[in-house]
């Protein structure tokens, strides 16, 4: 398989876009209506759903894929055994204080909100620890005592880093054919090959398993879709063909990606079920290809106009990991102590979106990226004087 290890700016870029997306996505949840979240606002959005819907089906799969390709460029700088202590350190650490310090805030407020406690931050963490089973419902997680809410996305991607290390032993094996395959690769085989794989989990295993349970246990038609867009990611960025046929696509995949959008809400909102022969598996190949075409939308637009050198990209992709640690924490704090002052439908979701900005960058820039304790917390390198942070994803957090 060809050795593509130059620095990708691109990727890069879309990963902290995709993760700024992340906060604008949660920040949408506490106001779309009918959709269940930690803390709700009063003022909630029916039309904000086909927004929501039109992210949702392939924000998760772009961070997995990104994922991904940041893994290809650090198991080629670091071979296996200094990969897999690197990730150790940069997923487990954070994922165990998040746990234990960031979240439970979210925790509290979310069952005071459902009313299931009284007021009091430290008589809720002395029951916290106990790590025993709350009341149903009390808060996301209550029935085995504890949450990692939306730092979930951790073990899973610790789970597809333990299985890219054979994997990559494997394509080793087979690198110079896969390689070849990939500089041959078509339009066609870019475009609807993905889509097999993902439509045959829709078919078996999503009917076994249900739809993803966030406690990574059992949660199989979880793990197939993800660690394949993870994979996905690795191979893309191992060679540059298909990143060139991405650019030479990037203006029909504009077009193609509303358009499945909109099949896709036609078979959501709109046909009843079962009024067209084979509509089940028609639905099915319709999800995926949206999920599908809108990746791939985004990868060849952000390779056209992202692959470049940003003054603010070093920083920002240093940031971006104790951002999507401590966000969420901050917007379901910031919305349950607004939602007395009845603000309003546009002055609190703006107050809210504010505060979690300014809250994520004065924590980080004023706090942790200058206490070497709190950097090893967050999953940040340690310090080193006088060294810019570097481009490379391979250097990345997540």
């Amino acid at each position: 398989m060809q050795k593509n290890i130059h620095r990708r700016h691109d990727i890069d870029a879309l990963r902290v876009l995709a993760f700024a997306l992340l906060i604008l996505y949660h920040l949408g949840m506490a106001y779309v209506a009918e959709w269940g979240w930690h803390v709700k606002s009063t003022y909630q959005s029916e039309p904000l759903q086909i927004l929501m819907l039109a992210v949702n089906q392939w924000r998760m799969p772009l961070l997995f894929l990104i994922s991904g390709a940041a893994t290809y460029f650090l198991l080629a700088k670091l071979g296996s055994a200094r990969f897999l202590l690197r990730r150790l350190r940069q997923l487990l650490i954070p994922l165990l204080f998040g746990i234990l310090v960031i979240v439970p805030p979210q925790a509290y407020y979310e069952a005071l909100s459902n009313g299931v406690i009284e007021p009091g931050y430290l008589s809720f963490l002395w029951q916290y620890f106990t790590f025993q089973p709350w009341p149903a419902e009390s808060f996301a997680g209550s029935h085995v005592g504890f949450t990692w809410n939306h730092l979930w996305y951790l073990p899973y991607l610790l789970c597809y880093t333990l299985a890219i290390i054979p994997v990559s032993y494997f394509l080793q094996t087979y690198g110079p054919g896969l390689g070849n395959w990939l500089s041959r690769f078509r339009a066609w085989q870019l475009l609807f090959m993905p889509l097999l794989p993902l439509t045959l989990y829709g078919l078996y295993l999503f009917p076994l398993f249900g739809g993803i349970n966030y406690a990574v246990v059992g949660d199989w038609y979880t793990h197939a879709q993800f660690f394949t867009f993870f994979l996905f990611g690795y191979l893309l960025v191992s060679n540059e063909a298909p990143w060139k046929l991405l650019v030479r696509l990037r203006f029909f995949l504009l077009i193609a990606a509303p358009l499945c959008f909109c099949l896709f809400l036609l078979f959501d909102r709109v046909l009843e079920e079962d009024i067209i022969p084979g509509q089940s598996l028609i639905q099915l190949i319709v999800i995926y290809a949206n999920r599908w075409f809108w990746l791939l939308t985004v990868l060849a637009w952000g390779h056209y106009c992202l692959n470049r050198p940003f003054t603010w990209l070093p920083y920002a992709t240093e940031a971006v990991y104790p951002w999507y640690i401590l966000h969420q924490t901050i917007t379901v704090a910031a919305l349950f102590k607004l939602k007395e002052f009845s603000l309003g439908p546009v002055i609190e979701p703006l107050l809210v979106f504010l505060i979690t900005v300014i809250g994520c960058l004065a924590i980080h820039e004023f706090i942790i990226r200058r206490v070497p304790l709190l950097r090893l917390l967050f999953g940040l390198k340690a310090k080193t004087p006088g060294r810019v942070p570097s481009l490379s994803p391979a250097n990345q957090g997540v």
